[in-house]
């Protein structure tokens, strides 16, 4: 098959000539699967011993339709294989547990998600797994972080919400050689913008409720990658049960189709927004790394082929001023996530806590705006910023 990511985005994973006719893949709504007799148990059995390729069992395991999502994934992320999980979190957490143990220790890269963040500093700890965070545009920092014990590198790129953008030539260099792993959380880059594996990293991972699914009707998660590393995760996986439902995989799937289209009018409309924003008197700092005034427009321009959908802005003026620019703009929604067809707005400030100095802590300013761009018209975006803007 082609390697052009639209074509991917329709085919890939799927079999032209499905149960039925059915044009879509069907949806296996069932928990388990029955066999026609006891000796077809022991031979499934037998070949699942043998780590080859089995049927269907238990639908903690696998199922079929989330089967055929898993290939289009793959194919799209230019990965040996995928694995589908019940949400972005879900993906990320079994994931580390699957490849870290008692006594380990992991670097994680400053900028992750801050739900991330928390699992790394307050859950692994619990369990003996060390973790030390460096910056994310210090390469000699994160070689001074890998110790003997080092088995994990976990990085986030673009970054939330100062879509900061790590050097993955840089970061694979470090580990190279040392038996470390490498992990990316690619959500906000989408196998479109940015494929990870094509620069040497091991896993790739993403919130498939984003722009993957891209339609804000279900949570998923993916992590993609070689064979070899992703069969302990999987074992994991229907150990620890964040498998997703069969329905999300068939509304993932319809997702992915139009994700090629998605995703370049996303690009198009963060890239044209940030360029409005950053000539606007009341606008103090656009952070997207489309624009050259942002610190990592040079290594996003090289890695990247599109600069994403979010932009992140600081409005002159304080949390209220800021709370009320929200309130004016007509087009996006109010809401925390993002990468659907529809716009979405939201405070930073206030999503992340009531509490000032927690806000300080976490390096989150009180004026600070990420809007999420849909697929709308361009101008009608541009416009409505312009009409909440105005006497702030």
């Amino acid at each position: 098959m082609t390697d052009n990511s639209s074509t991917l985005a329709v085919h890939a994973g799927e079999s032209k000539y499905k149960f039925a006719g059915a044009l879509t893949t069907p949806i296996v709504q069932t928990s388990t699967y029955a066999f026609a007799d006891t000796a077809e148990i022991v031979e499934f059995m037998q070949r699942k011993a043998a780590g080859e390729a089995a049927r269907h069992e238990y639908g903690r395991y696998s199922n079929p339709t989330q089967t055929v999502a898993e290939h289009k994934l793959a194919a799209l992320e230019g990965a040996g294989r995928s694995l589908l999980f019940a949400s972005g979190m879900n993906a990320i957490t079994t994931t580390i547990l699957a490849l870290l143990s008692a006594g380990d220790h992991m670097v994680l890269v400053q900028g992750a998600y801050r739900r991330t963040q928390q699992f790394v500093s307050e859950f692994l700890p619990r369990y003996g797994i060390q973790a030390t965070t460096v910056p994310i545009d210090d390469p000699e920092a994160l070689a001074g972080a890998i110790r003997e014990d080092t088995r994990l590198i976990f990085a986030e790129s673009p970054t939330n919400p100062y879509l900061r953008v790590i050097d993955l030539q840089r970061l694979v260099g470090v580990a190279r050689g040392r038996g470390i792993v490498t992990a990316i959380d690619s959500t906000f880059a989408t196998p479109l913008n940015m494929r990870p594996l094509e620069y040497g990293l091991d896993l790739v991972i993403h919130s498939a409720t984003k722009y993957l699914a891209g339609h804000n009707d279900l949570l998923a998660g993916v992590v993609s990658g070689s064979h070899q590393l992703l069969a302990p995760i999987e074992d994991i996986r229907g150990l620890l049960g964040g498998v997703g439902s069969p329905h999300d995989a068939y509304l993932l799937l319809r997702g992915l189709k139009t994700l090629d289209l998605r995703v370049r009018r996303q690009n198009e409309n963060g890239l044209r927004i940030a360029r409005f924003l950053e000539s606007h008197p009341a606008v103090r700092r656009v952070y997207y790394p489309g624009l050259p005034s942002h610190p990592d427009h040079e290594v996003a321009s090289q890695q990247m082929n599109g600069f994403g959908g979010v932009v992140s802005f600081e409005i002159e003026g304080d949390m209220e001023t800021t709370g009320r620019f929200i309130d004016r703009l007509r087009l996006p929604y109010i809401g925390p996530t993002l990468g659907g067809v529809e716009s979405i707005a939201q405070q930073q400030a206030i999503f992340v806590s009531l509490d000032p100095e927690e806000r300080r802590r976490v390096g989150i300013a009180d004026n600070l705006v990420r809007y999420a761009a849909g697929v709308e018209d361009a101008a009608d975006l541009v416009a409505d910023l312009q009409q909440a803007l105005v006497n702030l």
